[in-house]
């Protein structure tokens, strides 16, 4: 499973009762682009990028099929130093 622990606490805060569909359509869209789950990166710019907005969620999972190294410069995690904005989102990991 792509969603670590720490980024499912943020999708249950951001998304509430919908929590494991959110968690389930990012597991699905990575296996469908890596064909096996991918570094937690990936689903972090995922829902950093969708911040809660199911309209930008879904726009976040379309990103990824195209060009996923797009996804990370849109959430602001494609450069050095990623790992710092991935941890002030979600918490250390």
């Amino acid at each position: 499973m792509a969603v670590t622990e720490r980024i499912a606490a943020v999708i249950a805060q951001q998304y509430g009762n919908d929590a494991d569909t959110v968690a389930s359509l990012v597991d699905e869209a990575e296996l469908k682009v890596f064909h096996e789950p991918a570094h937690e990166r990936i689903a972090a710019a995922v829902i950093i990028y969708a911040d809660g907005d199911v309209d930008r969620l879904f726009g976040a999972l379309r990103e990824m099929e195209v060009d996923w190294r797009d996804l990370l410069m849109i959430a602001h995690i494609g450069n050095p130093g990623w790992q710092s904005r991935v941890d002030d989102y979600f918490g250390a990991g």
